[in-house]
């Protein structure tokens, strides 16, 4: 089976820079697995690589659709396997790097994605709810799924909620046989919470101007810094109203993430200035002939 290295952690732990380093180490190329960083134009905001940062190295499934549109799992896991043999077809190793939990277990077949077509009736319904209640309801039906979930995003309440009135329950992990074996890493850090407001604040101008070209509902599907920099826009946060709460968001995600994350046993947990540790690692996996 061919080998795919998968680089997961919280937002600000420095996967990116991890994965760059890694694919010119071990002749490979990078897939995406960020549920915005998709999104033309969204760079700041996303967190998104430069070139300059990128050093080269081809990266995949950035910049893939227009942010006025809505992009699935199921679409992230077709181009992604796409892209997979496109890279193994070369000899090169992919490399899978992100904070999107279930775009990742979608495309390692750690999680099923539910066949279950929009419900026009309940989605009506569900609508003139407000987060507060969506998020209780979900909690009561899938009190896990309500763990990983960002309460304050309606969209993903509402999905969730049709997917538990059809199956029961949002489909967790599971046994997929797949065919490439996915090797983990995951970054985490003690001093998270200093580098989320760091960044955070060396990114706010770009974050406002991004969130100009977007309406205030898209905005908030988009969540986080698009959220609360829309409210700052209309003058419903002042300046300092918007980078606290923002703030408070971002590690408030940093932690659903890593609830995502620690239900996968594979995952091998490393200090992101490991390098050489991690380096180290990831070569006698390689190098392995199961």
């Amino acid at each position: 089976m061919k080998k795919v290295l998968v680089i997961v952690g919280p937002t600000a732990s420095g996967k990116s820079d991890l994965a760059v380093r890694l694919a010119k180490k071990f002749n490979g190329e990078i897939i995406s697995a960020d549920s915005r960083q998709v999104y033309r134009g969204l760079n700041i905001g996303t967190g998104k690589i430069t070139k300059k940062e990128m050093r080269g190295v081809p990266h995949h499934l950035l910049d893939v659709t227009n942010p006025k549109k809505q992009f699935s799992a199921a679409k992230y896991k077709k181009l992604a396997e796409e892209i997979v043999r496109y890279i193994v077809s070369k000899n090169k190793l992919p490399i899978i790097v992100g904070g999107t939990g279930f775009y990742i277990d979608a495309l390692t077949g750690t999680t099923s994605l539910p066949d279950v077509p929009p419900n026009k009736l309940l989605r009506s319904k569900l609508e003139k709810l407000d987060k507060e209640k969506l998020f209780k309801m979900l909690e009561e039906k899938d009190p896990a799924r309500a763990k990983t979930i960002d309460r304050h995003n309606k969209v993903r309440l509402i999905r969730a909620l049709e997917i538990v009135n059809a199956l029961g329950k949002v489909p967790a992990l599971g046994n997929s046989v797949s065919k490439w074996q996915f090797i983990y890493i995951g970054l985490k850090l003690a001093d998270l919470d200093k580098r989320i407001y760091k960044r955070l604040l060396k990114r706010i101008p770009g974050i406002i101007r991004e969130t100009r070209k977007l309406s205030p509902k898209r905005a908030h599907e988009l969540g986080l810094e698009y959220r609360f920099a829309s409210l700052y826009l209309r003058d419903k946060l002042d300046k300092q109203e918007f980078i606290e709460k923002l703030y408070t968001a971002i590690r408030q995600y940093a932690k659903r993430q890593m609830t995502w994350f620690k239900k996968n046993k594979k995952i091998k947990w490393f200090k992101p200035g490991n390098y050489r540790e991690i380096e180290r690692y990831v070569r006698i996996i390689l190098e392995r002939g199961d």
